[in-house]
């Protein structure tokens, strides 16, 4: 079974309430450069699209760590980074062919999505259109 996270960009609104959540699961400070997603904008032509991990099943990050530190989680069954192993070295970032890793200059490691351990907060707290029942996330368990 493969989880994922599902980006429809036409319903963003570039509210960043994805960013927000997820640097306050993960690193208990509302501070988007340390979230595990990231919204790309382009204001001229009014368009918003939140990045995030794929979960390659043969992902490269993986093949191409030097010190073995992004693994397969046994209950998820997605690449996680151990982040004791990781040595601030950057080679997954630039290897993501979807530019989804990302980096924490203050403790020196790669960030990538891990799906909130299985609850992703920023599918729960996605605020794009409530009005029409459509986020820009959905979570699937495929």
């Amino acid at each position: 079974m493969s989880r994922r996270i599902i980006v429809d960009a036409r319903f963003c609104t570039g509210c960043r309430y994805c960013e927000i959540v997820c640097s306050l699961f993960h690193e208990k400070e509302v501070n988007p450069r340390k979230a595990r997603i990231m919204i790309i904008s382009n204001p001229l032509k009014g368009i918003d699209s939140p990045k995030v991990c794929h979960q390659c099943a043969n992902p490269l990050c993986m093949d191409v760590c030097p010190q073995g530190a992004i693994e397969i989680d046994e209950i998820l069954k997605i690449p996680v980074i151990a982040e004791d192993k990781c040595v601030g070295c950057k080679v997954c970032v630039e290897a993501c062919p979807f530019g989804a890793m990302f980096f924490d200059l203050e403790r020196n490691i790669a960030l990538k999505c891990d799906l909130c351990r299985g609850d992703p907060q920023c599918v729960k707290f996605c605020r794009a259109l409530p009005h029409i029942g459509r986020a820009a996330l959905s979570y699937v368990e495929e």
